[in-house]
């Protein structure tokens, strides 16, 4: 499921140059390439969570953000780039994560810990929320896409 939802965003923005990965519909929103940083930043949190067992690190935060967070600092730093580069982030990260599942048993992804509000999840549910976050933004990326070229007739 992760790699079928992989190459569908893949095929939204193959093709994208640096201003269309760069357009904001207003002052307050993500661009395309913010969206695709975010999914990178998303994916390696959680590979910081369940492959590793552990916090985040002030480290991890800095490598992590301005991404994982979004917003301004993420907007005046995220962009500039052309789409090889968020192809070639998105698919090193991918790659780690692929290559770490194939080491685990099943059983793993069945492992429970406290998480949101203290709530028992498991890591199966957590790596579900990594790709559900993936086809949320892909959504986004589709509208922004739209309202670009709307917004260049």
């Amino acid at each position: 499921m992760m790699e079928y939802t992989r190459v569908t965003t893949l095929a939204e923005v193959k093709d994208l140059t640096v201003d269309q990965l760069d357009f904001l519909i207003n002052d307050e929103a993500n661009s395309i390439g913010m969206l695709l940083a975010h999914m990178v930043s998303v994916e390696k949190a959680y590979q910081i969570d369940t492959f590793e067992n552990r916090d985040f690190t002030e480290e991890d935060i800095q490598l992590l953000n301005p991404a994982l967070e979004l917003g301004e600092a993420a907007r005046e730093q995220i962009k500039g780039n052309p789409i090889e580069y968020y192809l070639e982030e998105l698919e090193q990260t991918s790659k780690k994560t692929i290559d770490t599942f194939q080491t685990l048993p099943d059983s793993w992804l069945f492992e429970t810990a406290p998480y949101w509000g203290g709530e028992p999840m498991n890591k199966y549910f957590k790596w579900f929320h990594v790709f559900e976050d993936e086809l949320n933004h892909r959504g986004q990326i589709r509208l922004i896409k739209k309202l670009m070229r709307a917004s260049e007739k």
